[in-house]
């Protein structure tokens, strides 16, 4: 009798659990967003061909500072190759992440990229800015926390480090990149790729963001993956709307324009605060 009595509470306790997980798991994705604008994400990448940006004219130029554009999730360098050749064409230096496709543990991306930032940064005394898309902007803003005094800037595109919310077809991929991980790592976390994993690249970025590096968080209302307001601050200084897809954020006129007067921005304000203060006259 008393076997019975703690077979049944064991499996209330599992029930429990059972409905907490599916109702987080439905909480966290989203069937009102217009998923139907990913497919139009082909004519924003010809836009791009036609703007004036794309060739340098009425943006801001680089001055060989490094930048380093990280993938988003099953994403590749490639995907970006638009992206990292007009930076190298504005007269940036883009470092390369090495990364063939995102769908490893974000902690484990992120050492990698803190390894590659360091050296960075001890060969050539330079801070680095980070531009990162979805997944890719939350593991650079994991590295902003980590190194902030080797990051220039931030510039997420369509992260949502606010609050996971995002559609059922991306919820399905995270599952499976979740379960891809965990069968490599024997890893035990089962709130990988969300705001609620334990790791400390997660766990840092619950505190206040570093104040020496210059954020931006672009988000679109047209965006058919994730919700837009998972992705913004609330603060006008560093959210900036663009009318793009969530797959066009990748290349939109729209937002390599935010990206290269943000990148000019940030110069600026480094180039204030690292500013020497000039001395006081001798009195006489």
């Amino acid at each position: 009798m008393q076997g019975r009595n703690l077979d049944r509470s064991r499996g209330g306790k599992d029930a429990r659990k059972g409905n907490a997980s599916a109702a987080k798991k439905q909480e966290r994705t989203a069937n009102d967003l217009p998923v139907w604008r990913e497919g139009l994400n082909w004519f924003e990448y010809l836009q791009l061909k036609l703007s004036g940006v794309y060739y340098g004219f009425g943006v801001p130029r680089g001055d060989n500072s490094p930048v380093m554009v990280i993938p988003g999730l099953f994403e590749t360098d490639l995907c970006f190759l638009e992206m990292r050749l007009w930076l190298r064409r504005l007269g940036y230096r883009v470092l390369g992440t090495g990364i063939w496709m995102n769908v490893e543990c974000p902690e484990i991306v992120g050492d990698r990229l803190l390894k590659l930032i360091s050296e960075e940064y001890a060969a050539h005394g330079r801070k680095v800015h980070l531009v990162g898309h979805s997944l890719g902007g939350l593991v650079a803003r994991g590295i902003a926390y980590h190194l902030p005094d080797k990051i220039a800037s931030l510039t997420m595109l369509g992260s949502p480090f606010r609050r996971v919310r995002i559609n059922p077809l991306v919820a399905y991929a995270l599952n499976f990149a979740h379960d891809y991980t965990s069968s490599r790592r024997n890893c035990s976390h089962r709130n990988c790729f969300s705001l609620d994993c334990p790791c400390p690249g997660v766990t840092m970025m619950k505190g206040p963001f570093p104040s020496s590096v210059h954020e931006t968080a672009v988000y679109s209302k047209n965006d058919g993956f994730v919700d837009w307001r998972a992705c913004m601050n609330g603060n006008y200084k560093t959210d900036v709307e663009v009318h793009a897809s969530h797959l066009g954020l990748r290349w939109n006129p729209e937002v390599y324009r935010v990206i290269a007067e943000r990148l000019a921005l940030a110069r600026q304000q480094t180039k204030t605060q690292t500013r020497r203060p000039r001395k006081a006259p001798a009195s006489p």
